[in-house]
């Protein structure tokens, strides 16, 4: 049998698929290399727009739906959405929720 990475010859267990470590490693690396760039994009996607949150919150609270979108805050990405009592749409980006109101000021808060 030979090495599903390299291609080598092995010796050892008949239902052995890879020589060593660093060839199992980097074959599941290939395999896996589309999934984990779109997890890591979403990722940092979502950790951007929770610091434009943070840091609007921090400073004024008060920004219209484009002023967010000109600091580069992507409305597309948050970690989950509800509708309270009310029937507008709570957006959660992890502990921060926005929720956009009359004449599109978005407003934050921290989750409780």
């Amino acid at each position: 049998m030979n090495c599903k990475e390299c291609n080598a010859k092995m010796v050892g267990r008949s239902d052995k698929k890879f020589c060593d470590d660093f060839c199992r490693n980097t074959f599941n690396n290939r395999q896996n290399r589309d999934y984990s760039n779109l997890m890591r994009t979403t990722h940092n996607t979502l950790r951007r727009n929770h610091r434009i949150l943070m840091n609007t919150l921090l400073k004024e609270n008060n920004l219209s739906v484009s002023e967010l979108a000109g600091l580069g805050f992507e409305f597309g990405y948050c970690t989950s959405m509800h509708k309270e009592k009310d029937g507008q749409p709570k957006h959660i980006v992890y502990d921060l929720v926005y929720e956009i109101g009359p004449f599109n000021q978005v407003f934050i808060r921290r989750n409780s």
